[in-house]
């Protein structure tokens, strides 16, 4: 579906069923870099179990028009726009690595219309390799191949090989994109206030071989958040809704209807 914000065009993956007030509604928000197509495995599932589903490409990433935002606070602000826009009275917001700061965000200023939280390979904080900004910042290639390297950890058992580097594929400039993603996770402050804060229910899912959010500080996160249940997936990376979408959704749908 295409809407309008501020007179720019906003693209989302509604799994070709529109919204419906007596559904649920889940938004999917992606990762640095990415856009709404890390979703594919898992919005069809949900649409198919009688909820409204919602992949937004956030602005300036895949089809949706630019500028990128440039900061958490401004991306959760913009949010809450669409939502208004949308009519979405409460949603239940998926989060990954990104995405899960701007959920946090989001919590803050705008509780009132959440039902429930999904971190997916997220922390309260995200500080990134200064190398890695620079990279990005000038443009470099590599930029894009290490987080193809640290991200996806299985890569090797997939056919075809690393399903991230063509999801990652735009005609844009990826590594600015990149860049302005990165320095805004770096830039975050917000997100242990916002994770102690937390009053709804909420489900964090943790890769135990993450290598840009360890399993560890996963842990530590977790244990901020009141009354939050959490799932490790076993032998896998960042990129869990896609290295594991199976067991992921699964655990989220349980989650979702108890």
């Amino acid at each position: 579906m295409i809407f309008k914000i501020e007179n720019k065009s906003v693209h989302a993956s509604d799994a070709g069923q529109g919204i419906s007030n007596s559904k649920d509604t889940i938004v999917f928000l992606h990762g640095s870099g990415l856009t709404h197509i890390v979703w594919s495995l898992i919005e069809q599932f949900f649409s198919n179990k009688n909820f409204n589903v919602l992949s937004i490409d956030l602005p300036g990433h895949g089809n949706s028009e630019g500028p990128c935002l440039d900061s958490i606070e401004k991306i959760a602000d913009w949010l809450e726009k669409v939502f208004s826009e949308l009519k979405l009275d409460k949603v239940i917001i998926v989060g990954h690595s990104q995405g899960c700061l701007e959920a946090l965000e989001y919590s803050i200023k705008y509780k009132s219309r959440l039902k429930k939280i999904v971190f997916v390979g997220g922390s309260y904080r995200m500080p990134v390799n200064k190398d890695l900004i620079d990279l990005a910042s000038n443009g470099d290639s590599d930029a894009v191949k290490l987080m193809m390297k640290w991200g996806y950890e299985g890569s090797k058992r997939f056919i075809g090989g690393n399903p991230v580097k063509r999801i990652i594929q735009s005609p844009r400039d990826i590594s600015k994109i990149l860049a302005i993603d990165l320095i805004a996770c770096n830039n975050y402050s917000n997100g242990l206030d916002a994770a102690k804060a937390i009053d709804c229910p909420t489900l964090l899912i943790l890769g135990e071989l993450d290598k840009m959010i360890n399993l560890e500080i996963g842990k530590k996160f977790a244990n901020l958040v009141k009354n939050s249940t959490t799932h490790i997936i076993e032998g896998c990376g960042h990129m869990i809704m896609i290295e594991n979408a199976f067991e992921m959704r699964e655990k989220v749908l349980e989650f979702l209807i108890k």
